[in-house]
């Protein structure tokens, strides 16, 4: 019998209401009251596109950015580190204790359960409309478009709030809420992992034949970007058969590379001014500061030395400021105002499909797929295709690429929980501040953040253990 875990999403509530909780007695109030008056009588298909076009809910910084936080991808310099938030702090040190008890708005927890929240309040009004027949395509796309976003959310949610998919306990193990309609008043228990995984992949693909084959807009959802968000999806769950088939059907429909070569960075923090044609669909993580701020945070100089000197990701991707070599800067964010992009794009496609290849013993077609994002991020006519002397040579070629190529994507927390369960790729994270030294095990619950003490003190969710 699949398990469910009990607790209300009232931390969810508080932020969908745009307003602060100053005292628990206000919340029959908050449940009265809709975060915006258009969500109240969104009466014609016209009204709920309009909701779905709504980029600052969808698109500007919606994504859980704690993990990130918590990863191996930069460091932070010891002087700046106390000035950070308690967040970033307890985040990057792996703290007993990540939230402030008196802190209620919680971004990286509400801003996808805002996103839920407009796409229910579409899938609850559509059943009302009867499309004109000229309208059916455009009636189907809303719906597919709704699925998509909450699928979306729901995804960042499970890769910040609970353990990692492991087929041998997904069904026991608590997931996240899953909110299913815009009723407030409704309190749903947290699902198991397996159940909540098995939503987010129906929606995807009740979303999937609705939707245009290729972005028409970078923010908007298309086939493509359903596809790959599966791909994503199936490899941290270890499906390498589904996640290899994923991304063959989304390179089969989008399989632009931005050529480097072609890049001129308009400033310090981006690579474009423009999206980059290699872009699928657009989304930034949540704004902290601890990995906003340039000149505070910065990549290993181990790293930064892995790049061959050919590798235009080593000038595009990074700055070595005031002269210090030992302290160089990430400044090649997806994203044109230099927000932390974690969307999806198609060297991410790539490299997922060279993983599978490399899994499956498919060791020069892994190869191949390789080379074809590599040679775009090489100065012309330097580029030496790589080449593997087995399966596993390749897996590990790739892997050390991924991390490279997608730093600072949003990515890397998922890629440590899922290789923990692989004891040949399992690794301890060590981090030192200010003479302290900080210790993650492998598979240590801490890769479960807690959920904001405002769920369990006044909504009664069941909270991860540290």
């Amino acid at each position: 019998m699949r398990k469910t875990f009990t607790g209300p999403l009232f931390g969810c509530i508080v932020c969908i209401m745009g307003i602060l909780l100053y005292s628990c007695k206000k919340q029959d109030e908050f449940l009265d009251t809709k975060p915006n008056q258009a969500l109240k009588t969104p009466a014609t298909l016209a009204d709920l596109r309009g909701l779905l076009q709504n980029e600052s809910v969808f698109n500007s910084q919606p994504d859980p950015g704690l993990g990130e936080i918590a990863s191996d991808d930069f460091m932070i310099q010891d002087a700046i580190f106390p000035t950070l938030s308690s967040t970033d702090r307890n985040a990057f040190t792996w703290a007993q204790v990540v939230f402030d008890a008196a802190t209620i708005q919680n971004s990286d927890w509400n801003s996808p359960y805002q996103i839920v929240y407009y796409a229910n309040v579409v899938l609850d009004a559509l059943p009302a409309i009867v499309p004109a027949a000229n309208e059916k395509q455009a009636y189907d796309q809303v719906k597919a478009s709704a699925l998509f976003y909450r699928a979306w959310a729901f995804y960042g949610l499970l890769q910040t709030f609970a353990m990692p998919y492991d087929k041998r306990t997904a069904a026991d193990q608590p997931g996240i809420i899953l909110r299913l309609n815009s009723d407030l008043n409704t309190h749903p228990p947290r699902s198991s992992i397996a159940a909540c995984y098995a939503r987010v992949i129906s929606d995807l693909k009740t979303a999937l034949p609705a939707l245009p084959l290729s972005p028409a807009l970078k923010t908007s959802p298309s086939q493509a970007a359903v596809n790959a968000l599966l791909a994503r999806i199936s490899l941290g769950m270890a499906d390498y058969s589904s996640a290899l088939n994923y991304a063959d059907a989304c390179l089969v429909q989008f399989d632009t590379l931005t050529d480097y070569n072609t890049l001129t960075k308009p400033t310090t923090t981006t690579l474009s001014s423009t999206y980059l044609s290699e872009d699928i669909y657009h989304s930034n993580m949540v704004g902290h500061v601890v990995y906003s701020v340039r000149r505070d945070s910065y990549i290993s100089p181990d790293l930064y030395q892995s790049y061959d000197i050919n590798d235009l990701r080593r000038s595009k991707f990074f700055a070595i400021l005031d002269g210090l070599p030992q302290f160089p800067r990430f400044v090649g964010s997806y994203d044109i105002k230099g927000q932390k992009y974690d969307g999806l794009a198609t060297d991410e496609i790539y490299l997922i499909k060279a993983e599978c290849q490399a899994r499956t013993g498919d060791a020069n077609g892994a190869m191949s797929s390789l080379n074809t994002l590599l040679r775009m991020r090489w100065k012309t006519g330097t580029f030496v295709p790589y080449t593997a002397v087995s399966a596993d040579d390749a897996l590990l070629q790739v892997l050390r690429e991924r991390q490279k190529e997608l730093l600072l994507r949003g990515l890397r927390w998922t890629d440590l929980r899922r290789l923990n369960l692989e004891s040949r790729f399992a690794i301890t994270l060590k981090k030192t501040v200010n003479g302290g030294s900080f210790v993650l095990p492998p598979n240590d619950p801490k890769y479960a953040f807690p959920l904001p003490d405002i769920e369990v003190k006044l909504g009664g969710a069941t909270q991860n253990p540290r």
